[in-house]
């Protein structure tokens, strides 16, 4: 759980753009959040919602051309991590942040062994000799419960499981001990019961380890079970934030009831039917100047269609960016 402490990672009004032949593609608009050490931050939305490339954004991790962060103060422990040079990036990135991505067979190199993945960083990052490095990528392997771990250094990814493959990213990502570890996505290839192991893994390394975690998913059932805090995010932008139990209790963003809504009952309720958000996912061709899910809210009237919305304090520690007030069924007057 977390510490209390102050933000380990603090970010405010990230914007990132692709330039494209057809014109700027605005992707991330306006993001700010901030995670405490020990604390598990859940990302949730749509695919193209931004949730990726707001990561990727942090660590500079985006191919430039055609991405540019162009503007944001991103905070690590108190540092400007723009202002850092490509060196102290490299550092940052897989030493004190460790990223797990969606799919294991295009981030493991499928010409190297996994052994040999695994002593890289850890002979970068934290000097170790070859012989200690490979007892610490052994000991790694083990902890993300990968039996004959020793054994298995010598293999390489295509003799791995799905399953076994993200427990070696996961390795990986953890073998420099981060402060903070970004997971996008990890489960999303996986079958059910795989994920469920993955997801447990999690739960133990956090206590084990103490870090702070970034879940990406667009799986609400994950992140009711994993989650201290979530952000809903919805063309480009954070619509909702709010304690995990809260925003299943309260949403009061249209995007997030609908999220919840998509989510199969097995409660025995009348109403069982399995319901669909209609319409499509805004543009981001322009820069929003007006509320990006307008076009498919039942609520949205013609503010919404002007103007896009500020986050606004709903209750402590729970803010949404909508104009429509659901404790009064109407506007929201502010």
């Amino acid at each position: 759980m977390p510490d209390g402490s102050e933000p380990i990672l603090d970010v405010h009004d990230l914007k990132t753009i692709f330039r494209t032949r057809d014109g700027e593609v605005h992707a991330v608009n306006s993001v700010s959040f901030s995670i405490r050490p020990g604390e598990l931050l859940g990302v949730v939305g749509e695919s193209g919602s931004g949730k990726s490339v707001t990561m990727m954004s942090l660590m500079g991790l985006l191919p430039s051309p055609p991405a540019e962060v162009v503007r944001g103060d991103i905070r690590y422990q108190g540092h400007d991590v723009r202002a850092m040079s490509e060196a102290q990036l490299r550092k940052l990135r897989g030493g004190d942040i460790g990223f797990v991505f969606q799919d294991p067979m295009t981030s493991l190199n499928p010409v190297f062994t996994v052994g040999y993945q695994l002593v890289e960083p850890l002979r970068i990052h934290l000097k170790l000799s070859k012989r200690a490095a490979s007892v610490r990528a052994a000991e790694l392997l083990a902890l993300v419960g990968i039996p004959d771990a020793a054994k298995r250094l010598g293999d390489f990814p295509h003799q791995f499981s799905g399953g076994m493959r993200q427990r070696v990213m996961i390795a990986i990502a953890l073998a420099c001990d981060p402060k903070v570890l970004i997971a996008d996505e990890p489960t999303t290839a996986l079958d059910v019961t795989i994920q469920a192991q993955i997801i447990e893994l999690i739960k133990d390394l956090r206590q084990k380890l103490g870090m702070a975690i970034v879940w990406i998913t667009h799986d609400l059932g994950v992140i009711a079970e994993i989650a201290d805090r979530v952000l809903v995010m919805y063309g480009g932008q954070i619509v909702e934030h709010a304690p995990v139990r809260e925003l299943f209790r309260n949403p009061q963003h249209p995007y997030t009831r609908a999220l919840l809504e998509t989510i199969p009952r097995v409660d025995g309720a009348r109403d069982a039917r399995l319901r669909s958000i209609s319409g499509q996912p805004p543009s981001l061709a322009a820069h929003p100047a007006s509320c990006p899910f307008a076009a498919r809210c039942p609520h949205a009237f013609e503010r919404c269609l002007a103007e896009n919305p500020a986050r606004r304090l709903v209750s402590p520690g729970h803010d949404v960016a909508c104009f429509w007030d659901f404790a009064t069924g109407g506007a929201h007057h502010g």
